[in-house]
């Protein structure tokens, strides 16, 4: 009988926890379908070619909210082999969130080389029509950037000739006129000086670290559901077999 408040304190806190995993795959779930809708042509931009990370958030934010529900349901029937299920699960998610953490850190320098040529084709080949030169567009003016070291890389693209410089690298839309982008003497002041990769592999730097230890306390929080999965697990069966 001296188990039984220790069970029932191991099952809040098991339901708590839960209920946070289960909030936590909603938000994975969230942040996959915003950033399928919304941040598609900017990931090309980023990736060679058109990347799944979308669709990986939204399976893996599904999975852990249908996993979460199964957790509070393990926790209330006080199954021990449902408990144990849940445990191997949660082992899965940490050895994952812990392997994309750290490969993230590890590789960062790729996906910098990987934004820097995918960029500067995106920049060659601009033609203000497509979903990379719309990117682009968007990319320039919400960043106020010009090109991808500066306005120069818009000398080498297929645009230029013809067109000039984009209208999204100019700081005033108003004094920007088309035949002041086609100058070459007069474009120089009319756009921004600013290059798009440096600010984008600047503030991947930055917050490089910030991101890898919000990876690495979500993973390693899964550890605490492992432990009161297993623990309550084990009690709940010695409570079985000292009841027979």
């Amino acid at each position: 009988m001296e188990t039984k408040p220790v069970i029932t304190c191991l099952k809040t806190l098991l339901i708590v926890y839960s209920f946070v995993f289960w909030i936590t795959g909603a938000i994975l779930l969230a942040v996959g379908v915003w950033g399928k809708l919304m941040l598609g042509p900017y990931i090309s931009l980023i990736a060679d070619n058109s990347t799944n990370a979308p669709y990986v958030l939204i399976g893996t934010g599904t999975v852990i909210i249908v996993f979460g529900l199964f957790g509070c349901f393990a926790t209330c029937r006080g199954s021990p082999w449902m408990l144990k299920l849940y445990a191997m699960f949660l082992s899965l998610v940490f050895l994952a969130e812990l392997v994309a953490g750290i490969s993230g850190f590890v590789f960062r320098h790729e996906i910098k080389g990987t934004f820097r040529r995918t960029y500067t084709e995106a920049v060659k080949h601009y033609n203000a029509e497509d979903e990379a030169s719309r990117a682009v567009d968007n990319l320039q003016h919400k960043l106020r950037c010009c090109g991808v070291y500066n306005y120069t890389s818009w000398l080498e693209s297929v645009y230029y000739p013809s067109n000039g410089i984009p209208a999204s690298c100019c700081f005033n839309s108003s004094d920007c006129q088309p035949e002041d982008l086609r100058n070459a003497t007069v474009a120089p002041s009319k756009v921004y000086h600013q290059g798009c990769f440096e600010l984008v592999t600047s503030f991947m730097e930055t917050n490089m670290a910030i991101i890898a230890g919000v990876t690495f306390g979500i993973a390693f929080s899964q550890l605490i559901g492992m432990l009161l999965a297993c623990c309550l697990s084990r009690i709940i069966t010695a409570n079985q077999y000292e009841m027979v």
